[in-house]
């Protein structure tokens, strides 16, 4: 059986992307690397609400994704980026992971409960911080053996999957393997994905999306001060920060990182930084004589094998468009995650995807990849390149370390007849 007939499907026929927003994403240690993933959260979601100029009041449900422990109390993440953020205090909050397709996954029980009218307005939050990612130790709790005391960089003990006893680098060395892309394909991709980014950055297309940070205080009556604290010496950061030249001849002579095609350069950026949006239902928009940037029209999720997890997005995107009714060539935008530029490659040779319609503002190699932030951000950039673009079908997708696929349908709101 194949496996898109095993895929988690989703279908909408009233559930709107009202608008979205989210930070600079930023090289890890630097800016933001004492900031809490909730307070970037925090700020997101406030800015959201004033950007589209949505009450918190109206928020049925708060729906918040995160990967890494980045704090001891990480386990509120989603209440507190709800309170702080004004949602009234009855409204309920929960936290959703899904590896790096959290984001997508957030959206995607939004319109769950939107669309078994659980809710008719929905926040959705995703928030990474990889600068913060512990240093940790799972061992100890019964007390310390001489010479026995391990602790471990969480960050790069998570990049391995002891199932295929595989890192997710390693998995990408195998596709590259498979599909045959060489180092040279492979640094092409990255030096196209920095050149559109840039492209993007000095149109100043990303800087729609972005909200500008700055050191500041969360207030909320009655309780603890919040806030975000920029690093020493940094007064605001107001654009994404991997974004920068990144041509062939400079790419072509670094180290690989696995062993093979892939590198630092060609691989996704870590960077610390948050995305919020808005899901709301027909009849919220209605009633609120409301335009929306985006229909979501669909989603689904599915297994691969562990080893070659990166080829996730080709049967989600597969199973996601038999289950509504479109075919490849309808889709005018793909937004693919790039974890790792062999990944990205194998997913388009696998599906025949013409590179013009493949993160045509570049992508995770270049903006970076906040594990549980770029779900939102891929679906924001996609529906406003849909109408900047006047196109009307989008597809935002992600491997998933472990073994899946995550992908989401979108549908140009005003590009409707």
């Amino acid at each position: 059986m194949s496996s898109r007939h095993k895929a988690l499907l989703s279908r909408y026929d009233d559930v709107f992307l009202l608008d979205g927003v989210r930070t600079p994403f930023v090289d890890y240690n630097t800016a933001l690397g004492l900031v809490s993933p909730t307070d970037l959260g925090i700020k997101v979601a406030r800015e959201v609400f004033r950007r589209t100029g949505v009450p918190p009041s109206d928020v049925d449900i708060v729906v918040a994704g995160n990967m890494a422990q980045a704090s001891f109390d990480a386990y509120v993440l989603p209440r507190h980026i709800a309170l702080y953020s004004g949602v009234p205090v009855e409204v309920p909050a929960h936290l959703v992971q899904r590896v790096c397709g959290t984001g997508i996954e957030a959206i995607l029980q939004a319109g769950d409960n939107i669309s078994l009218a659980k809710a008719d307005l929905a926040l959705v939050v995703g928030t990474e911080s990889m600068s913060r990612n512990p240093i940790a130790a799972y061992t100890h709790r019964g007390g310390f053996r001489m010479g026995e005391v391990e602790f471990k960089d969480f960050l790069w003990e998570a990049l391995l999957d002891p199932c295929p006893n595989e890192t997710m680098g390693g998995t990408a060395e195998k596709l590259a393997k498979q599909y045959e892309i060489t180092r040279g394909d492979a640094d092409q991709f990255a030096a196209e994905s920095f050149a559109r980014a840039m492209a993007a950055q000095e149109s100043c297309f990303l800087s729609g999306e972005i909200v500008p940070l700055t050191s500041e205080v969360f207030e909320l009556p009655g309780y603890s001060l919040r806030g975000i604290k920029l690093s020493r010496g940094v007064d605001g950061v107001s654009k994404d920060a991997h974004i920068r030249p990144s041509p062939l001849e400079v790419l072509s002579k670094l180290k690989p990182a696995f062993g093979g095609v892939q590198t630092g350069g060609n691989s996704s950026g870590i960077v610390d930084g948050a995305a919020a949006a808005i899901i709301a239902s027909r009849e919220y928009l209605k009633q609120h004589n409301r335009d929306s940037l985006a229909r979501v029209v669909a989603g689904a999720v599915v297994g691969v094998r562990p080893e070659i997890m990166g080829i996730g997005p080709v049967p989600a995107i597969q199973a996601l468009l038999e289950s509504a009714g479109l075919n490849l060539p309808q889709i005018d935008r793909f937004e693919i995650n790039e974890a790792f530029a062999a990944q990205v490659l194998a997913c388009q040779r696998e599906l025949g995807l013409d590179r013009a319609k493949l993160n045509v503002n570049g992508g995770a190699i270049a903006i970076g990849h906040p594990l549980g932030a770029t779900g939102v951000r891929l679906a924001i950039t996609l529906a406003r390149e849909l109408k900047r673009s006047h196109l009307r079908y989008g597809v935002a997708a992600a491997c998933i370390g472990g073994g899946q696929g995550i992908a989401l349908l979108l549908e140009n709101s005003s590009a409707v007849s």
